[in-house]
């Protein structure tokens, strides 16, 4: 059976009231700094005794250490205390986790002291007689000694269930940690400490503690005021993570709190964890496609920027639109409609439409004032330059101005009087055939340009040729 996060396995509940009364206990003993070392400014070095004891000037020791690194080692020795007890004592029926927790404490600061004070010569002898590549890294060395202790006191029911109850073991591991940190049993500036005592034993290269020794207070206090592992917090608004000072530089390049311009040039100011979402959603530089795009304006602008952007392009909005109404006139006509267009109506308002169906609506009401367009087709064209010039006038072929619905189909193209006193029902009519057609050249061309682009996809040799 499997019990869930935060629930209590019954066997272990005895254990738990049993931790709760030895750690008040402990409290009050006066050899509680045995069990639980005092900070790193209250701890004298093994040198500092020998000089005093031989006499010599009293020297003072810097003792700061990568305070990332101290806080990670901290975060682990909880974890490790759990397993070392709860694999103790897996099937005992006279003891249980929390009456061994406060022993298991000492004997856990002893084994990793002595270990850490001895693995300089261990890791020389090990390399140089076996040639094993071993981390050098203090939070990996710390973690195989915390590994090796826990390891140390599992009893036979222990390493059974260690692949019989793997599931059961782990969440009786969690929850004795859980119950330990809510009765502060053995509280973070502690188990800090005995990091830090431990990191400066096994990192020979001082890579991540200062070995500076200095030969007064005062001296002392000017060299931790200037020292790159004296300890920080973050100024961010929200970050609660401490570093130390050489690690500054690393910690603002990558804490999601920290304030930065948009990353798309915008005007606004975005916390790190917040830049994505912003950039997608509420940046006004996010880049969008044109409103028609559908019917050929294939333009990417910021956002901001999409009202100048259909006035400056308002003449190509209007020829793209024409153009599918008109198939067979000639680029020059089209061109010549659009001016036509845009002296006769308000161009404020046609670079207000917001797609191409609102700007068709208004370009139907152009073009019914208009009348039909006069147009040469291109055979026409191609005829009249390979025949002989003749005397004789023929007039210009016309194009109704958009599609024709209904009964005025019929009427003569140059009855302009007869199309103004439509009635506005037919006028409707007329415009929204003309909307839908503009939509399905729309969505044909939409449909042509992604063919064209799947299948430069899959030739892309193709399309280099």
């Amino acid at each position: 059976m499997r019990w869930k996060q935060g629930t209590l396995d019954p066997c272990m509940q005895k254990g738990f009231s049993s931790l709760s009364s030895a750690n008040k206990r402990l409290k009050f003993e006066d050899n509680l700094n045995l069990m639980e070392p005092p900070l790193v400014a209250e701890v004298e070095t093994k040198s500092q005794k020998t000089n005093e004891a031989k006499g010599s000037p009293k020297s003072y020791d810097c003792g700061l250490c990568d305070t990332e690194v101290v806080y990670k080692i901290a975060q682990e020795l909880l974890p490790g205390l759990a397993s070392a007890c709860v694999d103790n004592t897996t099937g005992g029926i006279f003891k249980n986790v929390g009456s061994i927790a406060a022993d298991m404490r000492k004997e856990m600061v002893d084994y990793l002291t002595q270990r850490s004070e001895s693995y300089v010569a261990e890791f020389l002898l090990a390399e140089n007689a076996y040639g094993v590549e071993v981390s050098e890294h203090p939070y990996d060395i710390i973690i195989s000694l915390i590994d090796d202790f826990a390891a140390s006191k599992r009893n036979m029911f222990s390493r059974v269930s260690e692949w019989v109850l793997s599931d059961r073991r782990d969440d009786r591991i969690d929850d004795f940690v859980q119950e330990m940190e809510i009765n502060g049993f053995w509280l973070l500036p502690r188990r800090e400490c005995v990091s830090s005592m431990l990191l400066k034993n096994v990192d020979y290269k001082n890579a991540f503690h200062c070995n500076m020794v200095c030969s007064s207070e005062e001296e002392l206090a000017e060299h931790r005021s200037e020292c790159k592992f004296r300890p920080m917090d973050c100024t961010n608004e929200g970050c609660t993570t401490r570093y130390c000072a050489a690690q500054k530089e690393h910690h603002e390049a990558v804490c999601p709190f920290m304030i930065l311009p948009c990353e798309q040039k915008c005007s606004d100011f975005v916390m790190r964890r917040e830049m994505d979402r912003h950039c997608v959603t509420i940046c006004p530089m996010k880049l969008v496609n044109c409103a028609f795009y559908t019917v050929g304006c294939h333009s990417s602008i910021p956002r901001c920027n999409v009202q100048q952007h259909n006035a400056d392009d308002l003449s190509s909005h209007l020829l793209y639109i024409i153009r599918a109404a008109h198939k067979e006139a000639t680029e020059e006509n089209l061109k010549h409609r659009v001016e036509q267009i845009l002296n006769l109506s308000n161009a404020e308002k046609l670079a207000r439409a917001r797609d191409a169906r609102a700007l068709t609506y208004l370009i139907k009401d152009a073009e019914a004032k208009l009348g039909p367009l006069e147009v040469e087709t291109m055979p026409e064209k191609a005829a009249a330059a390979e025949s002989p010039p003749s005397n004789k006038k023929e007039p210009p072929t016309t194009t109704e101005p958009l599609l024709k619905d209904g009964p005025d189909s019929d009427s003569p193209p140059n009855k302009k009087e007869e199309r103004l006193a439509e009635s506005p029902i037919k006028m409707e009519e007329s415009k929204e055939s003309y909307s839908s057609k503009v939509e399905e050249e729309g969505e044909k061309r939409k449909e042509e340009n992604e063919e064209k682009d799947a299948i430069k996809q899959n030739h892309p040799r193709a399309t280099k040729n």
